[in-house]
């Protein structure tokens, strides 16, 4: 395992604080915490984040999730085991993760009005935002 290149929690020890209050606010948001759990994981996949991809399949076996929806993460859009409403959030987490190429279509974010409030909506924008920039920090300090 690499050797972590800077203390960046001790050395910038507020701003990750804030993104930690971010991830304090959406834990206790209407959006559902399993949820949550399945984004920050997609996100890490996508992100290639080791740290984040055992902290979040960890929390998804603690809240009761099986191997098997584990093992099809990565397969999500032909497998039958994900609920429409977390397509929904899926692929709008893969759209704003890999946002340089995407450019967030208006299909993405307008089925996400079928699953999700306003509200709901800008919680789950912001939970993908957050955990970009939580997987990046990660990554780029060999976490």
């Amino acid at each position: 395992m690499p050797k972590l290149r800077l203390p960046y929690f001790d050395l910038s020890a507020e701003a990750l604080t804030g993104l930690r209050s971010v991830k304090s606010y959406l834990e206790n948001s209407a959006l559902n915490k399993t949820l949550l759990e399945w984004v920050y994981l997609r996100v890490s996949q996508i992100n290639g984040c080791s740290f984040c991809l055992k902290l979040h399949s960890k929390a998804l076996r603690a809240a009761g999730e099986n191997n098997e929806r584990l093992d099809s993460l990565a397969g999500w859009h032909s497998n039958p085991l994900f609920s429409e409403q977390e397509r929904a959030a899926l692929q709008w987490a893969e759209s704003l993760s890999q946002i340089a190429t995407t450019h967030a279509p208006d299909a993405d974010f307008d089925i996400l009005n079928k699953y999700f409030n306003e509200q709901e909506i800008s919680d789950l924008t912001f939970a993908i935002a957050n955990m970009n920039a939580l997987n990046r920090v990660a990554i780029a300090m060999r976490q």
